[in-house]
């Protein structure tokens, strides 16, 4: 039997892992060679070789528990001071391995700082088009998502949308560059107008605001530099994951860190510690933990996304269809047909194009494409988007 909670989430969101297994079906019957399925960020790009050796290698580490064993709540000293290294010297930053939290990909990652800061009916706002877990995200907490809707020419943070959004409850705000689901690369300027509005919200309010910025695309940039938002915003709290830049979305792995000079550093540094404990998370996969000592700097062969993205992006704009130029992770936000994005999905299922509606992302009229796909692949579907067009115009 299921709670009254989770049928009510059941029937808000449109499943995209269901449309995922949907065209997993349709390629049984149809042949997969024949299935054009953009629904879902599962990596096509093989891991690094290092990540592969790094799994053999510590594996067969003996003794087998320092590999194996029970880490800390917030992971292996030696994983954390190598992460704050690293994000030291790129980033010009001055990260203590005290701030970095262990965690089972970004997902946990947010979970835990909501779970430590959220109090029942405190806000967090987040910029629309979002991430559609991130509702769950906050209201497992009993907290209240706000939305404050992006710029849709330019798929930017709206400073007038973003500052309306808050209130006396405002807590956090939650945002993802380059983001999913659109693929925009969030800019310096808009960087400093959300920090601008946020230090002036602190102020007003008289409490701490922390950004939480969700990273796990940070390398997948294809165009332009990414801004390391925490250089922006003091409060910051910054999430990663290495799924999609390993490569290893099934393996979970990513971190929180926090740099020194966040308002609370003390209790925030006790408190990741007790929410990581008190969300059942434990800890994160220790061997996880440990390729990081030889991969944390490692990514993904990204050209081969780009080369994807430049494929699809320049042969739909080019039949007529507005697309909105993804600048970096692995998606693309394409405006329907129609008015309904649900029954536009649903039309070009008879092409064989599988794609997400952007009702699911709070983008009604819109589709997420994701294009982790090979770029044959994307080459063979433009004549079904062509086909699609066609029966629209």
């Amino acid at each position: 039997m299921l709670s009254e909670k989770m049928r009510k989430l059941q029937g808000e969101v449109v499943c995209i892992r269901d449309i995922f297994e949907e065209g997993k079906k349709m390629a049984a019957v149809y042949g997969a060679e024949n299935i054009f399925n953009f629904t879902i960020g599962n990596p096509s790009v093989d891991p690094p070789k290092e990540v592969i050796d790094a799994f053999v290698k510590y594996a067969q580490m003996k003794p087998y528990q320092a590999v194996h064993g029970y880490p800390s709540n917030v992971g292996y000293p030696e994983v954390r001071q190598r992460i704050a290294d690293y994000l030291n010297r790129t980033y010009g930053t001055n990260y203590d391995f005290t701030g970095i939290f262990m965690t089972v990909g970004a997902g946990t990652g947010i979970t835990s700082i909501c779970n430590m800061i959220l109090d029942p009916d405190d806000e967090v706002i987040t910029f629309s088009p979002f991430f559609w877990e991130y509702k769950s995200y906050v209201g497992n907490f009993r907290g209240k998502l706000v939305t404050a809707r992006c710029n849709m020419q330019t798929l930017q943070p709206d400073p007038v949308t973003f500052e309306a959004a808050f209130s006396p409850r405002t807590k956090l705000v939650l945002m993802c560059s380059p983001n999913n689901p659109t693929g925009a690369v969030y800019t310096e300027e808009s960087l400093k107008a959300i920090a601008a509005i946020m230090e002036k919200k602190q102020k007003e309010y008289g409490h701490p605001i922390y950004l939480i910025s969700d990273e796990p695309y940070r390398l997948l940039s294809y165009d332009k530099p990414v801004p390391y938002t925490a250089l922006y915003y003091k409060n910051t709290l910054t999430v990663y994951s290495y799924s999609k830049t390993l490569s290893i979305p099934g393996d979970r792995i990513g971190y929180v860190a926090a740099l020194p000079t966040v308002d609370d550093y003390d209790d925030i540094k006790l408190g990741m510690n007790g929410s990581i404990r008190w969300i059942g998370l434990v800890n994160a996969p220790s061997l996880q933990q440990m390729i990081l000592l030889d991969c944390c700097e490692s990514c993904v062969d990204i050209s081969i996304y780009k080369k994807t993205r430049d494929i699809l992006y320049n042969g739909l704009t080019s039949m007529g269809y507005n697309v909105i130029h993804p600048d970096g992770a692995f998606y693309m936000f394409m405006q329907a047909l129609e008015d309904d994005d649900i029954a536009f999905c649903e039309k070009a299922k008879e092409e064989k194009l599988l794609f997400a509606p952007g009702t699911a992302f709070e983008g009604p009229g819109w589709v997420r494409i994701a294009y982790p796909v090979p770029p044959e692949m994307a080459e063979r579907s433009l004549p079904a988007f062509g086909r699609l067009y066609k029966k629209y115009r």
